[in-house]
């Protein structure tokens, strides 16, 4: 495993972001000294590849780690070649509440955002 901080390289997640996951992690009863976000890609969607996003309760072998304070992001090394510089944001509008995914490494991405090539 691979534990590093928030860079340049890697995956950037904001200040608001991390208050929705740290609260989430707590209603979930997550513990941050074990379990974190777990950041994945999957084969599927509009687009051809979907954003998956779900908690872990540890990481696996393989995994990069990224700590934010005491938010952890586990990411496998595959969904890591298309996430790598990826930035995590939190939005609250109207039409949509929840995270959204800047990914400078999607060519095309679908409507709802989560869904991208």
């Amino acid at each position: 495993m691979t534990e590093t901080t928030a860079t340049a390289t890697g995956i950037n997640i904001t200040a608001k972001a991390l208050e929705h996951i740290r609260a989430a992690m707590e209603k979930e009863g997550i513990s941050s000294a074990e379990g974190g976000l777990r950041l994945g890609v999957q084969g599927g969607g509009c687009s051809g590849l979907s954003y998956n996003i779900r908690f872990d309760t540890q990481p696996r072998e393989r995994d990069r780690i990224f700590t934010y304070g005491d938010v952890r992001v586990f990411v496998d090394p595959k969904s890591f070649i298309y996430l790598n510089g990826m930035t995590v944001e939190w939005e609250e509008t109207l039409m949509h509440r929840g995270f959204v995914f800047q990914n400078p490494n999607a060519k095309k991405s679908c409507g709802c955002g989560s869904s991208f090539s």
